[in-house]
């Protein structure tokens, strides 16, 4: 692992660690690993020991629930930048991973050893204030995801994913019914029905494994309901 390289892909990343003292990139260079994870690729289930904490330098994980009836539930996706706060959680508390945690993306990722993490927050300001960060960050979305689930129709939580996922500057996404079902918790057929609904009303055109949007203003006009 070449440190230099390291250092400066994380400073680009994570901004604080250009005030940290250069000793910690030398127990990076002797303590941690820089690991490639293909998309797909399981970095925790449910139950798992935390012993490694990871700084993404590239690519998204999802991080998820599943219940009893196989159905998946999204809690947060983080990316560079940002970090796993329930992996942080379970390194602190001594306890076990609480879900599922998924490469979205293919990703680059720095593993530094739970002892580390736990020294650092005692030493540094800049560390103690990136993990309260991710905290308020985390739970912001965990209580909005909440929210949806207990209050917001399903049809107006396609809508929102469809607007979500659209990608940047084209009038399409790549999803299957059962993907976007997985994403908000509830089965393929309710996602199924609500889409070919919205496709008999001109608001989108199906396709195997893709959503075209028709009318931006129509969809938009249902998330605001």
């Amino acid at each position: 692992m070449n440190i230099e390289v390291i250092r400066k892909k994380l400073i680009q990343q994570y901004p604080f660690f250009s005030n940290l003292p250069q000793s910690i990139f030398e127990e990076l260079e002797h303590n941690a690993l820089l690991i490639h994870l293909r998309k797909g690729e399981t970095v925790f289930w449910e139950g798992d020991q935390c012993r490694n904490f990871a700084l993404l330098l590239s690519g998204v994980v999802r991080v998820f629930k599943i219940g009893e009836s196989g159905h998946e539930i999204t809690l947060y996706r983080f990316r560079q930048g940002g970090g796993c706060i329930l992996t942080a959680s379970s390194i602190l508390n001594n306890s076990t991973f609480p879900a599922v945690a998924r490469v979205d993306r293919p990703a680059e990722a720095l593993i530094i050893p739970a002892s580390l993490i736990r020294e650092w927050i005692g030493k540094y300001e800049e560390w103690r204030n990136f993990i309260c960060g991710l905290l308020a960050s985390r739970l912001s979305d965990v209580i909005t995801t909440v929210e949806e689930i207990a209050f917001k129709r399903m049809d107006i939580r396609i809508a929102r994913y469809i607007i979500n996922a659209l990608e940047e500057n084209k009038s399409y996404l790549k999803a299957t019914h059962q993907q976007i079902a997985d994403e908000l918790g509830t089965a393929r057929e309710v996602v199924s029905r609500i889409l070919k609904d919205y496709e008999m009303e001109g608001l989108i055109k199906l396709k195997r494994g893709e959503i075209e949007l028709k009318d931006l203003k129509k969809i938009r006009k249902i998330t605001e309901m």
